[in-house]
């Protein structure tokens, strides 16, 4: 079992998740945990994509380095050369 954590709660809180969890039939503990879970949930879900894969970035290697660099020049030359070809 994970160690207890101390959490400082004022008391209109405190009678809030006591009738929440009388109503639910569980314990107080198990009220904050779910409580504590649909934020953590929520919160994830808004993060922004980069930082979901922040851990991951620049961690392959491999493949030409270059590739992502300049990408709006090499775009323009493409498209140049395909309306010279036309």
């Amino acid at each position: 079992m994970d160690p207890p954590v101390t959490l400082r709660l004022n008391r209109v809180i405190r009678a809030r998740i006591a009738r929440i969890a009388e109503q639910k039939q569980v314990s107080a503990s198990e009220v904050i945990r779910e409580a504590i879970e649909a934020w953590v949930d929520g919160y994830e879900a808004t993060v922004a994509p980069y930082e979901n894969a922040a851990d991951l970035i620049g961690v392959v290697r491999g493949g030409n380095s270059g590739r992502s660099t300049a990408t709006g020049r090499q775009l323009k030359e493409l498209l140049k050369d395909r309306r010279s070809r036309s």
